[in-house]
């Protein structure tokens, strides 16, 4: 071994070192910098994002002309078309889904008195309580009750001031955020193919070309699996949630518009999520329509039969080529560890780590490096 190669074990040895002793000053360290980054690293999300539909764009952005003020202003029309097609698409799912749910929880309120007190009279008729416990709950002014309730709800407790203050500056601190990461992937889009040259550029200068193969291999992987995940999942819950408010119309089911754009929105989390939106559509039919809701979970379940054997593996199981098993699984795993944003997350990954391991176990050579 060369003295070089001592030195940079040995400063690998002493940063190991530093890290064990002076573990809570590092954490804090590295908590500080997650959050001076964080800004960046949602702005890079949200350019990725964006950019596949800008992409589809520019393919389509007068493809076969050559003049130069389409050549000038393709970049700039295309990511504008972008950002304007996904605001127009989360404004029209909250116009529909939420003034129909404030509604609903209205409705909730007002029946909520007169559904405690018909429980509590049925539990009296059949005994299932004793006389002095029946006798106090329905002794109970519920109706004023859960008005005491919603006045705690909205009031609040303890300090209202500094409630209100705290919550403000987080307001605001999350408008700034939020602008600063809308800004930086507009600069991101904007400068795609320069910024893709620098990196090409960086790697090429400190890395040797078996490592830039490597990494770029891994990196093509990875952006492949992204994409076709989260284009046919967008893909799948439009024709989820398309199939479920037509359905719910022919059977005559209330809210299909709401309940219809709530499960395609919550489709998009692999797996679990329609039966997300499905459960919370039937808590709110239960407000106006009980027997309704009970059809509903019947058709609910049925369209989710049809959809996980036919639609899902032919728009998005196929595009990523992972096994139905392992979805499972690292939805699972994703979900145990980070959530909802790991549910996310965890398909794409793990079809990229499935694709790699797939073509060296089967002598692809996948890095392209001489063995």
């Amino acid at each position: 071994m060369k003295f070089k190669d001592y030195f940079k074990i040995a400063v690998v040895a002493f940063v190991f070192y530093l890290c064990i002793n002076y573990w809570k000053n590092v954490a804090n360290a590295v908590g500080l910098i997650i959050s001076a980054t964080m800004p960046i690293a949602v702005g890079g999300v949200i350019a990725y994002f964006v950019n596949i539909l800008m992409s589809f764009y520019e393919r389509h952005y007068f493809s076969k002309s050559n003049k130069k003020i389409v050549k000038k202003t393709r970049r700039t029309v295309c990511m504008t078309g972008a950002f304007l097609t996904i605001i127009a698409i989360v404004s029209l799912i909250v116009r529909i889904v939420i003034p129909q749910f404030v509604s609903c929880l209205q409705l909730l309120f007002k029946s909520l008195p007169s559904a405690l007190s018909f429980l509590i009279n049925k539990l009296n008729e059949f005994n299932l309580v004793t006389d002095n416990i029946g006798e106090v709950l329905a002794g109970i002014d519920w109706s004023s009750k859960i008005d005491q309730m919603a006045k705690i709800l909205t009031s609040g407790v303890g300090d209202v001031m500094s409630i209100a203050l705290k919550t403000l500056t987080g307001v605001f601190s999350g408008i700034i955020s939020g602008f600063l990461s809308i800004v930086f992937a507009i600069y991101i889009l904007a400068a795609k193919d320069r910024l893709k040259t620098q990196f090409v550029r960086l790697f090429d200068h400190y890395l040797s070309e078996k490592w830039q193969t490597r990494i770029f291999y891994v990196l093509k992987v990875l952006d492949d699996c992204f994409h076709r995940y989260i284009t046919g999942q967008c893909t799948e819950a439009v024709v989820l949630g398309v199939l479920c408010t037509l359905g719910m119309w022919i059977i005559g089911i209330p809210y299909a518009p709401m309940i219809g754009a709530l499960v395609g929105f919550t489709a998009l989390i692999p797996v679990a999520g329609a039966y997300i939106g499905a459960f919370v559509g039937a808590i709110m039919l239960l407000t106006v329509a009980p027997i309704k809701s009970l059809v509903f979970l019947i058709f609910i379940l049925i369209l989710q039969q049809l959809e996980g054997n036919l639609i899902y593996p032919r728009v998005v199981g196929n595009s990523i080529g992972l096994p139905a098993i392992w979805v499972l699984a690292a939805v699972t795993i994703g979900g145990g560890v980070l959530g909802i944003l790991g549910m996310l997350l965890s398909v794409p990954i793990a079809a990229a780590v499935y694709r790699i391991l797939r073509d060296d176990i089967n002598g692809k050579n996948p890095f392209g490096v001489k063995q």
